[in-house]
């Protein structure tokens, strides 16, 4: 019998179990938690904590049978965040996987000891999560998402698209830690282009609005629009206000361009998503999280609108 039909038998098995069958198992099982900036019904986000069970899956981890798993949402929302943050610490499970540069930072200050792998970080080192990459130290390691160096990449993409590009407004969640040393990578290729970059920090859809109404008012702008869970959450209303303005737009992830989106320039974000299952499965067999080096993107692919339902993706 292969692997996957084994798993999906014992899924099913352990649903068919009695009550008390359950309960012997439930207190057997380990714990971890998943701390997620978004809004459970957001089908992207869940698409990627399907991989990152799949994952453990693959490594003998059963929801429900051998491993519990405590999910926190946090819906990008501070004050929201910090309440998920603390009922984790308090149920303290033996790791967490915290998704986002500010859920992770609110994370780490919040426990020491619990330990913590992260998905979707830019730059842990700067965030003063992690000693380096490849000794993490204390209690935290993970999977980054990009160096700042894509910047240049993204910009030199939105030059190809629109030789005469003169303003390049770069949008991002206004607090994130990694705000600022993204924009000063992409600021340092700009200026061998001629290229003019402003700044739109966003923390909600009026800053949204404005941000594009305003580089947009003139001739010759153009938008990258950075990695973080507000752009995430707002996709749909900035793909479609780029398109009303006529407006050249790059996006960090595939799903910028399904929904209408005119390129994006980035990683496989559930392959992250499965591969962080990987340190989960080590931490829970006894690895300590400072140990593991923070792993970085191996496969960058770039992907158009699709046409007719089909885009270019390799």
């Amino acid at each position: 019998m292969k692997r996957r039909e084994f798993i999906t038998l014992l899924v099913g098995s352990v649903a068919a179990w009695p009550p008390a069958a359950r309960a012997q198992v439930s207190k057997q099982a380990r714990q971890i938690g998943m701390l997620i900036a978004s809004e459970e019904n957001e089908p992207l986000v869940r698409s990627r904590v399907a991989a990152f069970r799949q994952g453990l899956y693959d490594l003998g981890w059963i929801e429900g049978g051998n491993l519990q798993v405590v999910y926190r949402w946090t819906g990008n929302d501070p004050e929201r965040t910090q309440r998920c943050v603390s009922e984790l610490v308090v149920l303290a499970p033996e790791v967490i996987l915290s998704h986002s540069p500010p859920a992770t930072s609110a994370l780490s200050k919040s426990t020491q000891l619990i330990p913590i792998v992260f998905v979707q970080m830019t730059d842990p080192v700067g965030a003063g999560l992690v000693a380096n990459l490849a000794h993490p130290g204390a209690n935290i390691t993970g999977f980054t998402t990009f160096e700042f160096s894509m910047g240049t990449k993204w910009l030199d993409l939105l030059k190809e698209i629109a030789p005469k590009l003169a303003r390049v407004a770069v949008m991002q969640y206004a607090k994130s830690p990694t705000w600022s040393g993204q924009l000063e990578a992409v600021e340092a290729a700009a200026a061998s282009l001629g290229t003019q970059i402003i700044p739109a920090g966003v923390e909600n859809v009026a800053d949204i609005e404005r941000s594009i109404t305003e580089i947009a008012s003139e001739a010759n702008g153009g938008l990258i629009v950075m990695p973080d869970s507000i752009t995430l959450i707002h996709r749909k209303l900035i793909v479609s206000l780029a398109a009303r303005y006529h407006l050249p737009a790059i996006y960090p992830f595939r799903y910028f361009p399904d929904d209408g989106g005119l390129l994006s320039y980035g990683i496989d974000l559930a392959d992250v998503w499965r591969r962080a299952a990987t340190y989960v499965d080590r931490i829970l067999k006894g690895s300590a999280a400072g140990d593991l080096p923070v792993q970085q993107p191996t496969q960058i692919r770039a992907c158009d609108q699709p046409q007719d339902g089909e885009g270019s993706c390799p």
